[in-house]
């Protein structure tokens, strides 16, 4: 996604969430410094572990963590016995449901506010991390990032030093235009919901596994199913449910 078109979903977004382009900005700087010290990698680095994955197919899937996620998990074992053939790529507490089932996706893309514990065991495992810096994970970007290995950094604001913008709003299309990015010209989706609901695997603290979004976050969600469209309709890739 170029900057370009990006900003104006981004200048749209931040009139409608009534977000701080200043505190994006500030939580960028942080990563970003972090990032400069401790190092991190280049989009280089990402595709050439991309092409070591999926054999020139140019194939992904991308896993939210919407209700749907842990039918998708078994659709995926029943179905795709060669899913390895794959790039994988969980939305932040979508790593959660996949580590549960034994699977390690390849890349995660995360703000940091899932649980910690299941990123590091993917992170460990071998996962690459993209780790996006917004106006309210300053704290997790400033507790966790020194703590993940093989990491790039993003900001929804424009690109500077070690990070990048390849376009989205939240984890879930986020992951979308990364894939785009790397090179997809097929994504399947599983767990993308876009609805009104909510897990814990997105919000961990939650007392049930499932519960009615708060306002906010189902308008977030209204933005994300536009944004995959959007991507969609404006690619050459083709993006499909599973």
């Amino acid at each position: 996604m170029k900057f370009e078109d990006w900003e104006k979903w981004y200048s749209t977004i931040l009139d409608d969430f009534n977000f701080s382009k200043e505190m994006d900005e500030n939580s960028a700087f942080v990563l970003n410094k972090i990032l400069s010290e401790s190092g991190s990698y280049s989009l280089d680095n990402l595709k050439e572990f991309v092409k070591n994955i999926v054999d020139n197919n140019n194939s992904f899937m991308v896993f939210g963590a919407g209700p749907s996620l842990k039918k998708h998990v078994k659709y995926l074992k029943d179905n795709y016995s060669k899913f390895n053939n794959y790039v994988i790529i969980a939305a932040d507490g979508a790593t959660s449901g996949l580590v549960e089932e034994d699977i390690i996706p390849d890349i995660v893309v995360t703000d940091l506010d899932g649980k910690i514990d299941d990123l590091l065991i993917a992170n460990d495992k071998g996962a690459f991390f993209v780790i996006h810096a917004h106006g309210n994970n300053l704290e997790f970007i400033a507790k966790h990032t020194e703590t993940f290995k093989k990491v790039i950094g993003t900001t929804q604001s424009s690109s500077s030093g070690k990070l990048f913008n390849f376009g989205g709003f939240t984890d879930g299309d986020r992951a979308v235009f990364l894939a785009i990015a790397l090179g997809a010209k097929n994504i399947c989706l599983g767990g993308m919901d876009f609805g009104k609901y909510v897990t814990n695997y997105s919000r961990p603290n939650l007392s049930r596994s499932v519960e009615i979004a708060d306002k906010v976050k189902q308008k977030k969600l209204v933005y994300a199913e536009k944004l995959v469209k959007w991507a969609d309709d404006n690619n050459n890739v083709n993006i499909r449910f599973m």
